[in-house]
């Protein structure tokens, strides 16, 4: 038992101490750390502990960020047409809106328009946008351009115009029709053109 004792303390000791054993003159196998004349070395396993904290010992990496490529910049965003606070006249509620930039448009931007802050279309590389039937009143533009992924790079602020829709009646008093006018003005329609007098002479033929 004693000897059992002496294997297990030898063996708990630091891996770098040399264990050394021997027989007494009682014929019993004995342990220990000092070299002695009959005593051999016992070779001792590497240990195979590991450290408390696995990770101390390695280099700390950052996780690396994707950064994201900053977004272009334009000098210049601007509606054209209309101008600001302009008057449009249009029975149908037409409108057309032009749009420039500068630098012109870089490679996977797209102009977008937009009425009372939506959009009126997809992304396009034209810059005129034709529009109708917006109905009247007060109403604000503004455009903006848009990368591949749908990001805005730039965008102007709201510009206001006043859309006035001209009745056909209101046509009509601004400028009567007359009879070749039935047919081809959109507000003289033929349902609407009044009866030819009838000649009283004709009756006695």
């Amino acid at each position: 038992m004693r000897i059992l004792w002496l294997i297990l303390c030898l063996f708990a000791l630091p891996v770098y101490a040399e264990v050394f054993t021997y027989v007494d003159a009682q014929g019993n196998r004995v342990y220990t750390d000092q070299p002695r004349g009959n005593a051999k070395r016992v070779p001792i396993a590497t240990s195979n502990r590991m450290s408390a904290n696995p990770t101390a010992a390695e280099p700390i990496r950052a996780v690396e960020k994707t950064q994201e490529q900053p977004l272009f910049h334009y000098d210049m965003l601007r509606l054209l047409i209309p101008e600001p606070d302009a008057t449009i006249r249009s029975s149908a509620g037409e409108l057309i809106v032009s749009v420039t930039s500068e630098p012109g448009l870089q490679h996977g931007h797209r102009y977008r328009l937009l009425l009372d802050g939506q959009a009126t279309g997809e992304p396009s590389l034209s810059p005129v946008f034709p529009l109708s039937n917006i109905d009247r009143g007060s109403h604000n533009l503004s455009v903006e351009i848009v990368d591949e992924q749908g990001r805005t790079v730039e965008r102007t602020a709201n510009q206001p115009f006043h859309m006035l829709r001209i009745s056909l009646a209101q046509k009509r008093q601004v400028k009567p029709c007359v009879s070749e006018d039935y047919g081809v003005r959109p507000e003289c329609p033929l349902k609407d053109k009044p009866p030819e007098p009838k000649n009283p002479f004709l009756r006695f033929f």
